[in-house]
């Protein structure tokens, strides 16, 4: 049995899922963050059944990139059930896809979900009465505290064990006789390759849905031209295009069931939320508070960081010293012994302080609602390097993980837009990027010149948005972006989060640290080291001015990032970088590992959504960008300082 959670973005859909099949999709507050299908077993009352969480989508005519994946479930997977999750907040437009969807004859159960939000904004809705205009089960629900859930999928789970579905609501008289004239023309031939039933095809068909003429088009092209006829004959009755009609056609549906159901009181005072949108989306307070959310974010970083680094790297360091002294010192079980250590102690001491504090301050602007009024603010900029807001949201993404991130361009309809975004996600200073920034800026020089790197940043990003926008000059559109409200972050939603994605790091760049780690004891051991610093010396002494012991971690920062900080810990022989390093040499070394080659994982994502051209040109583009900046800071200090 399987029943698939169908909603428009941002609807709570995600929420939902979670509430039942555990942490495994990531939920955010805003638009286009779920990318693709997740799916787990759930079992209630003794029956199990399998639950779908599946990209959000507005509709199923001629649907965008990030919602093909959602329909090809739908009418090619066939559950047994669907949850249309709808916001209630905005009922009269998710109904339209409500209608859409009984037309697939497949049996569905409505979520009204936040109707705590809809009750705050005055909105009063009759389920029942609902519920009995639609024919299908209707569940109010509040996914954010768990309300309604249980009811919603005993619900489900009857709707799909009963297999009844309900029938749609009749659209217009002249609507319906195309319909009948299609289905009587032989629609019912081209249904097998769509997944849609008769009358959802003719609906599809009048409407220009590019499967759905494909469809026709091969199986019976006298078909295709009975419909052009039919749309020709609807767009002069209607004086409007055939799909336009349509579309007024479900909208009118949509609008007289929601005024039979809800009733809209009197709008009230204004609320805080609205008073709170009022400074968070102001065109100057807005980037002031972006600013200082951004400074309070890194300073909470850095001295949680700093507090833990120091004890824990003194405790390591006395654990490491009392097990060569046992094995003995020079042998080469003690090398390998020592660069284990060294690799599991870099990951508690030095890359967890920061993470999981960067990690946790994240997770909770997300799940307050501030990232959407972030990427609202930050949508001009957006436009002014060729992509538009939407392309925020990767962006965004890119400061927790560079993979995600990468994989969330797939929300962009434009393979231009995906392959920019792509390649410029790669910029964006990563949590793994964040934690060498904080490490070495942020424990050495303090906050504020921590927080100049991300300023800084932003504007190579831009350089290099301007860059890609006159290599592929191409016209990007427009957005509308949801303002979801203020929520209250409930600690188990936060801490499952930050588990969500703190286990990345734990279970696939941990092992590669201790390995990394280890590898370059052996290196080390073996007199090796010498000889790749000294190849490298030329471009990192040379170009670069720093150290010649940091060719190695430079070339282990390639498998990931956290690494560079491990290894030069292990290359310096100290953590008290300042005591070896000059301030403008860390900041060098900062600087070229934020932007150069990515690590391993993130090339791969980036040729499996780009391609293997735009990958090279991405790892190329990022190196000389790294050499660039690097050089500009090793001027700017030799300079000014």
């Amino acid at each position: 049995m399987k029943i698939a959670l169908v909603g428009q973005p941002n609807s709570g859909k995600s929420t939902i899922f979670n509430a039942v099949a555990g942490y495994k999709a990531e939920v955010a507050n805003y638009a286009g963050k779920t990318v693709v299908t997740l799916r787990s077993r759930v079992v209630m009352d003794g029956v199990p059944f399998e639950v779908l969480d599946l990209p959000g989508i507005y509709s199923l005519v001629n649907p965008m990139a990030e919602e093909a994946a959602a329909r090809e479930q739908l009418l090619h997977a066939r559950p047994d059930a669907i949850v249309h999750v709808v916001d209630a907040v905005v009922l009269c437009r998710s109904l339209e896809l409500t209608l859409e969807l009984m037309e697939l004859s497949v049996p569905i159960v409505v979520a009204l979900n936040m109707m705590d939000e809809a009750g705050r904004k005055g909105i009063e809705i009759d389920a029942k009465g609902l519920s009995e205009a639609l024919g299908v089960p209707v569940v109010p629900t509040v996914a954010s505290r768990g309300r309604g859930i249980d009811d919603l999928f005993r619900a489900a789970r009857d709707a799909a064990s009963s297999g009844k579905a309900a029938r749609p609501p009749a659209r217009s008289p002249r609507v319906e006789a195309a319909v009948e004239a299609i289905i009587a023309s032989g629609a019912a031939k081209a249904c097998a390759s769509t997944g849609l039933t008769p009358r959802s095809l003719a609906l599809h068909l009048l409407e220009g849905d590019e499967m759905a003429e494909d469809a026709a088009g091969r199986g019976d092209p006298a078909l295709l031209e009975k419909v052009m006829s039919l749309r020709e004959a609807l767009s002069s009755c209607g004086g409007k295009p055939a799909d336009v009609v349509l579309s007024a056609d479900r909208h009118g549906l949509s609008v007289g069931l929601f005024e039979r159901v809800a009733k809209v009181r009197k709008a009230g005072r204004r609320t805080v939320q609205d008073r709170l949108d009022d400074f968070t989306t102001h065109p100057v307070w807005g980037y002031a508070i972006l600013a200082g959310v951004l400074f309070g974010l890194f300073e909470l970083v850095f001295g949680l960081g700093k507090y833990a680094e120091e004890p824990l790297l003194a405790l390591f360091k006395a654990v490491e010293s009392g097990l060569e002294g046992s094995l003995g010192s020079g042998s080469l079980p003690a090398a390998l012994l020592s660069g284990l250590l060294q690799g599991f102690s870099g990951g508690v001491a030095i890359v967890l302080p920061y993470l999981v504090p960067f990690l946790l301050g994240l997770s909770i602007l997300e799940d307050v609602g501030y990232v959407p009024r972030a990427a609202f603010l930050m949508d001009t900029f957006m436009h002014r390097i060729g992509l538009h807001g939407k392309a925020v949201i990767p962006l965004v993404l890119g400061y927790g993980c560079t993979v995600p991130a990468i994989m969330s361009t797939r929300i962009l309809e434009s393979p231009r837009d995906r392959v920019v975004a792509a390649t410029l996600v790669n910029f964006i200073p990563c949590a793994a990027r964040s934690t060498v920034i904080f490490a070495l800026v942020g424990f050495a020089l303090g906050p504020l010149p921590a927080l100049g790197m991300y300023v800084m940043n932003l504007f190579v990003v831009a350089a290099a948005g301007r860059l890609l926008l006159l290599l592929r000059p191409e016209a990007s559109p427009g957005m509308v972006l949801e303002l979801p409200g203020y929520k209250v972050p409930t600690p188990s939603a936060v801490a499952k989060k930050l588990w969500f994605r703190l286990r990345e790091f734990i279970v696939v760049a941990w092992p590669i640290l201790i390995a990394g780690s280890a590898a370059l004891s052996l290196l080390k051991f073996f007199e090796l080291t010498e000889t790749v610093d000294g190849v490298l010396s030329p471009f990192t002494e040379g170009v670069l001015g720093l150290p010649e012991a940091t060719g190695v971690p430079l070339v282990f920062g390639v498998l990931r990032k956290e690494l560079t900080v491990v290894m030069l810990v292990q290359a310096l022989g100290t953590s008290d970088f300042p005591s070896v390093m000059s301030a403008a040499q860390l900041s060098v070394f900062t600087v070229f590992t934020m932007f150069y080659i990515p690590c391993l994982a993130t090339l791969a994502m980036m040729r499996a959504v780009a391609g293997t051209r735009a990958m090279l040109f991405s790892l190329v583009l990022a190196t000389a960008a790294a050499t660039a900046a690097a050089l500009a800071f090793r001027l700017g200090f030799a300079l000014f300082a």
